[in-house]
Formats: C-alpha cells, structure tokens, sequence
C-alpha cells in the first residue's frame, strides 16, 4: 500500500510482539571481545563455538518463537554457508555486523576470516546481473559501487544480535547478508527479474562449499 520504495528499512522485521528478528540472537560479539581484552582467548573463553548466555536462555527473554526454532534448527544441522536475504539496498554485507567500539554507529570490525568473508561477498556480488550492471544506479545515497557492492556489516551501520555474527560465533558457519534489489517489496510482476539477477549468483555461492 505505501508503494515498493517508501515502506522504510524496517518494515516487515518486527513480529507481532515487538520484536525485532533482526536484532534478536544472542550478543557473543561483546563477550569475545571482552575475553580477548583480558588476555582471556583462546585458553579460558573460547574464540568459536561460542556458548549462548544463560539469561537469553531464560523463559522471561525477550526472545521471539522464530528466532529459538533458528537455533534449535542450526544446532541440529552442521551448515557450513548461508546467506541472510534482506531488501531495500543493492549491497552484500559480510560480518562483523556490530561494532566494536560500541558507541559507534560505524566501525570497520573485521573477523579473523575476513579475507574468506570478502570473497563470499564478491562471488555473489561480481555475478549478481543487477549490480554487476553497467548501468547500475544507487539505490538511496550509500555508493557501494566503488567498494563492488560488498561492504563489512559494521562499516554501514552496526548490528547488535544479528544472525551473521550468531551463525559465525556459535555455529562456525560463515553467513553473509544479501541486499537483493533497491525495491524492499518488488512488484509481483517484477519478481521473474529479481530471480534471474540472482539465479547465477546464488548458485555460485553455494558452490563455494565445495571449493572451500
């Protein structure tokens, strides 16, 4: 009803209890951070596989349904890649999706596994059709296309509790955010070209668990 462009970055991430899903995993970031601070890593706090804190696992935890059904559903299944599918912007964002700083909006916050990270990104970006496109334009005022449409999470805006950084500390598995199209609701009738820009890209991407 609000037209494809004018539905704002939020819409369509908060249920119907209040919750934000994109902000609603299990903060590990600050707590490895403050580990490795203390001199702490890898001996006493471990650096992957990072246990949940006890209080998100309270009943009382402002924890949505689906966010829990995630992790059980990551638990029971060792996945290696994955990619988040957001809209609104043209970009693939890579983690850490939260700054370091923490009273910073943005910081570039590296993983240890950058170098991977960036290459993830850029396979799907280099074969995405629509920002591999000559004629590629900006979405909104962000210019990713001098960066090739790939950007470090915390370097756009700082994620607290975002699936990227949970999957990657909890789980090991590396996990990347896909900004498929400048529309965060394409039109019914322009979903055959939303698919086909990222038919390519998305089967590359999961090649690269086997060339990994």
């Amino acid at each position: 009803r609000q037209g494809s462009e004018l539905s704002g970055w939020a819409m369509g991430r908060w249920t119907y209890e209040g919750i934000d899903l994109n902000h609603n995993f299990a903060d590990l970031n600050t707590a490895l951070w403050d580990a490795e601070d203390n001199d702490l890593v890898p001996h006493e706090f471990p650096n992957h596989y990072i246990p949940i804190p006890e209080y998100y696992t309270f009943a009382n935890a402002t924890v949505a349904p689906e966010t829990r059904a995630v992790i059980d559903w990551m638990q029971r299944y060792p996945f290696v890649l994955s990619a988040n599918l957001h809209g609104g912007e043209l970009v693939v964002t890579y983690p850490f999706d939260m700054t370091r700083t923490y009273w910073k909006a943005q910081e570039l916050t590296p993983t240890a596994d950058d170098g991977v990270f960036r290459w993830l990104a850029t396979v799907y970006a280099t074969s995405n059709l629509a920002m591999a496109s000559e004629e590629r334009r900006l979405c909104h005022y962000d210019d990713f296309i001098r960066f090739g449409n790939i950007i470090n999470g915390a370097n756009w805006h700082t994620v607290p509790g975002s699936m990227n950084d949970f999957s990657y500390l909890h789980t090991n598995c590396f996990e990347i955010t896909v900004e498929l199209s400048c529309d965060k609701f394409p039109h019914a009738s322009e979903l055959p070209a939303e698919w086909e820009n990222n038919r390519e890209s998305l089967l590359l991407y999961m090649e690269q668990v086997g060339d990994g």
